[in-house]
């Protein structure tokens, strides 16, 4: 007789590169050998060891791994923890690292280190070095300019092709973002791009300007994020040029740093929904983050005692009927969920600067729509199950009880109705008045939306259970 096989189930192991580089870094390698070996790793594995080692052993790989190295894995960082590493370096160290970085995460690490060591770091630096980063710092943080790279190959639109190919060869050796080459005129403006393929398979004897394309999007420097964030979003291109005011080419922003500020951008307005001014973070100050949330909910406590004093307008009602207290917060959540839904379809929609009155009308329609037909829906649902509950639950009897639902119903569906139409309508005020729509935050959006469910459901309590059926 056969025994039966055992059927085992391996699970693969990922390996543990932080470990690896660790003990790398603890062993008593030379550090031509170290160095050798810590090669093979990627700059974000050594980004995360850092934060492990000491800061005798963080001093000892900064002296292993070479400029690039280190620049590689202080791009995988937050600014503030890649500035904490940065200034534990030697100042020569740190200068060539800094020299090795995009120019645009160098502007931003560099903020964040010690003023008089900054001040060094930058007089060490090589004079093009220097200059595009203060290039960049020259712009505020909300401009596009401030994202921007100097990483790039830029070529005379005028050169034929082999002299472009030996000046991509020649400008190879300092910037690594090499997929599309720029070309200006005399004037240093920008003329348009060439595709690496098309230079690369290009006979000598082709003209140059044949393989420049003269319609390639661009932006402003001094263009704030949030007016070109679509434009930069529609491309799929791994580099978008940045102009100045005078057409002049002065650098690109690259697909990383688009995804970077699509993130930001997105965090800032997730923020913003949520009442807050601005993002928050683990390390964040707790007074910091007290303060960040505070001007919202000052203004929702304002708000909330409106509400609060309405209910206190209906004090008969729920003196004579406090059944109806019971499903309050049923209308009140509803109204909020419906609203919240309907800002956030919003404030997706209004990044289009281009819709036109009659779309917006045409939206608004649609949303009023889609909570008067979910109202319809849920409302009837609730007539039906909140009149049994009432019936069989309370020993009330079918009149009583469906008169009731019958109002929570009605109740339910305009609340829903008018709640999608707030929803829809106040961040486009926001907008038209040029405050950003995400200001329009879902707390503000709950809390009108609570006065308008309170003012429904216990007005139409009033009106139809106690004026007109006498309950």
């Amino acid at each position: 007789m056969k025994e039966n096989t055992a059927v085992k189930t391996v699970e693969t192991s990922h390996p543990d590169y932080e470990s690896e580089i660790i003990r790398i870094v603890r062993g008593n390698y030379s550090p031509k050998a170290a160095q050798s070996r810590l090669e093979d790793y990627h700059g974000n594995d050594i980004a995360q060891a850092m934060d492990s080692l000491t800061l005798t052993e963080r001093k000892k790989l900064y002296r292993i791994c070479t400029a690039s190295m280190l620049a590689e894995a202080l791009e995988r960082l937050d600014e503030d923890e890649a500035g904490v590493y940065l200034n534990e370096m030697d100042l020569k160290k740190a200068a060539d690292v800094v020299s090795e970085l995009e120019t645009d995460s160098a502007s931003d690490i560099l903020k964040e280190i010690q003023k008089d060591k900054r001040a060094l770091l930058i007089d060490a630096l090589e004079p093009e070095v220097k200059k595009a980063i203060r290039l960049i710092d020259s712009f505020d943080d909300d401009e596009i300019g401030s994202r921007m790279t100097t990483n790039c190959i830029v070529i005379r639109e005028n050169l034929t092709v082999p002299e472009a190919m030996n000046e991509l060869v020649a400008q190879a050796e300092e910037n690594d973002n090499i997929a599309t080459i720029f070309a200006v005129d005399e004037d240093d403006e920008f003329y348009g791009a060439i595709d690496l393929k098309d230079l690369i398979t290009a006979r000598k004897n082709n003209s140059l300007d044949d393989l420049i394309v003269t319609s390639f999007p661009y932006v402003y420097a001094n263009e704030t994020i949030d007016d070109c964030i679509e434009k930069l979003k529609d491309y799929s291109e791994n580099s978008i040029p940045v102009l100045d005011n005078r057409n002049r080419f002065l650098g690109v922003i690259t697909s990383q740093s688009v995804v970077e500020v699509v993130d930001d951008e997105m965090g800032e307005d997730y923020a913003r929904l949520a009442g807050l001014t601005a993002e928050e973070d683990l390390k964040e100050p707790l007074l910091q983050s007290v303060k960040k949330r505070i001007p919202w909910l000052l203004a929702l406590l304002v708000l909330g005692m409106a509400v609060s004093s309405v209910v206190g307008v209906f004090e008969t009602v729920v003196a004579q009927l406090t059944l109806i207290m019971a499903f309050q917060s049923l209308i009140l959540d509803m109204a909020g969920n419906v609203g919240t839904q309907s800002l956030a379809v919003t404030i997706r929609v209004l990044v289009d600067e281009n819709l036109t009155f009659k779309q917006k009308l045409r939206f608004v329609f649609k949303e009023t729509r889609v909570g008067l037909f979910n109202g319809i829906i849920l409302g009837v649902l609730s007539v039906l199950f909140v009149g049994l509950y009432i019936m069989l639950a309370k020993q009330k009897t079918a009149g009583f009880a469906f008169a009731v639902s019958g109002c929570i119903g009605a109740a339910l569906m305009l609340a829903m109705f008018i709640s999608s139409a707030v929803g829809t309508l106040i961040p486009m005020f926001f907008k038209r008045i040029k405050i950003d729509p995400a200001v329009a935050s879902g707390p503000l959006i709950t809390t009108v939306n609570d006065l308008v469910a309170v003012v429904t459901y216990y007005g139409l309590s009033w009106v139809f259970l106690i004026n007109m059926m006498g309950f």
